[in-house]
């Protein structure tokens, strides 16, 4: 795990980022004067209340009361976590996050890096094996690869040893150690430790930062598992990682589509036919998360099965997976082989253009969902139709609210003979059952907002960050008695340390700390104060003035009620203000 990540970097990302950007990219927005609206993501309605200031940099709903900056919109919308949010906004920018160094994180890097170093000496060791053995070049010439391709992958070959690794590289306790972790040696019931991976092609998987992972193992005669591969480990998770993802981005600069297949083989022999848009899901029916993963990079996904019943399941859990994930926008396509087919396999029989006219001619999401239905319903009768409108209902009910989602009740709604609005609300009431309950705090729209001065104090300053060099908050209110002032102080300390910082930046400084929710509310405040920019500074200038002067007067009149007394400076000070 990478340390800290530095403050100032989060706070440059924000502001490099533009947050109607990347969520129009996600939730198609219009614009209404200012600001942009759309149907919130994060809740069904039909009318929009989801704002975002392109001004302000923040997001807000009036209906659920979601919010924040563009990081945290990327970990409600997306479910990523903080860090995983960062890298995606730096990904897009083209920058490489950088890591402070702390204890923990510091030691759980220690305890990585030796996995990863061990794991790119085997593969290097592999890929000089395959130069020495004739059999495994000629068993790659033989499926039609070339020594480039071999290269770019970084194939390589397991010898037919049972210790050709551990003789290598596992000669010290530590080394030895570091293979165990990452799966490449096995010690059996006998305590003898040997190589996992022996007389078999090697495919190399990496991370998205090009870190060797895990290994797949393909057998070159008969023989099974045909295929093997790393167990999981500390640096390799199975479900989330896809393989040829991360060559893909290094071989194209903008990626149309990607199409998700089965197998390592099948992603090089595509890319061996100049289709070098391909990922596989190592073996495993496609997850969520290598969905999400791989929409960020593309708009749009081909699942290439083959067309028998264990490719038709296959597709039928991907397609489950996607529902979830899939937003406007965003593209699903599947495309069915003839059986016994694969993509290696149909790629070397009919060549590229022809293989890129199946993929033209792939099934929609739709299509596939509802041809499925159907042939599971006898919608010639009053209960297939309900059979079918159940079953539909339990898959639409896991989407976001979107344009594609409508129209797939629009299309479930001629299916079955009941009204798009009648579906909508059965739909919607099983979903609510199922969302947790919004939390019930009351919208700043739509009320009369309290003509509180530190209330609009903050937000002005929190909203306009520059209006600090301008007129600098008095240093009394560090220990104001009257509340928010202190908060007020600490934004224009904060301010101060980075003079460039940006509303979204500054606000994301106060990320779980006990002001976060009272600060994305003020960054969304509407007043006549926040409204009219012309005479800012002097509105601001006037604000802080009076709530200094009623601050003081305040603690004055608190003394003096309760029989305390002044110091002499105090004593000063009160006659000040009283002729003031």
């Amino acid at each position: 795990m990478a340390g800290l990540i530095p403050q100032n970097f989060i706070d440059d990302l924000i502001s490099r980022s533009d947050i109607v950007e990347v969520i129009n990219a996600r939730v198609p927005l219009k614009r209404k004067g200012k600001e942009y609206t759309a149907c919130c993501p994060f809740h069904n309605e039909k009318t929009p209340s989801f704002t975002v200031s392109e001004s302000k940099q923040f997001y807000y709903c009036f209906g659920c009361h979601a919010k924040g900056n563009v990081i945290g919109f990327l970990m409600d919308y997306e479910h990523l976590s903080y860090v995983d949010a960062i890298e995606s906004l730096a990904a897009d920018q083209h920058l490489d996050v950088p890591h402070e160094e702390d204890s923990r994180s510091h030691q759980q890097r220690q305890e990585k890096q030796p996995l990863y170093d061990i794991l790119k000496q085997a593969s290097e060791l592999f890929q000089k094996q395959l130069k020495t053995s004739q059999r495994a070049i000629d068993y790659l010439k033989k499926r039609g690869l070339s020594g480039e391709i071999a290269r770019q992958f970084k194939i390589g070959y397991a010898p037919d040893s049972w210790d050709f690794l551990v003789s290598r590289l596992g000669k010290s306790k530590d080394h030895l150690q570091a293979l165990q972790k990452t799966g490449l040696v096995v010690i059996n019931d006998n305590n003898k430790t040997y190589d996992r991976f022996r007389d078999r092609i090697i495919f190399p998987i990496t991370d998205q930062r090009g870190r060797i992972v895990g290994f797949g193992g393909r057998i070159l005669d008969q023989g099974e598992p045909k295929y093997l591969n790393s167990p999981e480990n500390a640096v390799f998770h199975k479900g989330y990682e896809l393989y040829g993802l991360y060559e893909t981005k290094q071989a194209l600069r903008k990626i149309d589509r990607i199409i998700v297949v089965e197998g390592y083989m099948d992603v090089v022999a595509l890319a061996q036919h100049g289709i070098n848009y391909a990922v596989a899901s190592l073996g495993t029916a496609t997850t969520t998360e290598q969905i999400q993963k791989t929409f960020r990079t593309t708009h749009e996904i081909i699942f290439c099965y083959d067309g028998d019943n264990a490719g038709k399941k296959a597709a039928w859990r991907a397609l489950e997976n996607t529902l979830s994930v899939i937003r406007d926008g965003m593209v699903a396509k599947f495309l069915f082989l003839p059986e016994k087919e694969d993509p290696d396999t149909m790629v070397r029989k009919e060549g590229k253009d022809a293989f890129e006219q199946r993929i033209k001619n792939a099934t929609t999401l739709s299509e596939f969902l509802f041809e499925n239905l159907k042939a599971e319903s006898d919608i010639s009768t009053k209960e297939g139709k309900a059979l079918l409108a159940s079953k539909a209902n339990k898959l639409i009910q896991k989407m976001h609210n979107s344009v594609f989602k409508d129209l797939l009740i629009e299309e479930l709604s001629s299916l079955v003979g009941l009204s798009q609005q009648h579906l909508e609300s059965r739909i919607s009431s099983a979903d609510e059952a199922t969302r947790p309950a919004a939390k019930t705090v009351k919208p700043v729209r739509g009320q009369q907002v309290q003509n509180n001065k530190t209330r609009i104090a903050i937000a002005l300053l929190l909203q306009n960050p520059s209006l600090a060099s301008q007129h600098k908050v008095p240093v009394s209110f560090q220990d104001a008695f009257t509340r928010g002032l202190p908060l007020l102080y600490e934004l224009q300390k904060t301010i101060e340390s980075n003079t460039e910082i940006s509303s979204a930046a500054l606000l994301e400084r106060f990320r779980d700390s006990e002001h976060e929710k009272a600060l994305n509310l003020l960054s969304m405040l509407q007043t006549p104060e926040t409204e009219n920019t012309d005479n800012i500074i002097e509105v601001y200038k006037d604000l802080i003035e009076r709530l200094h002067f009623d601050d003081r007067d305040e603690y004055f009149n608190y003394k003096i009620n309760n029989n305390e007394p002044l110091t002499a400076e105090e004593q000063k000070e009160y006659l000040e203000l009283c002729t003031k």
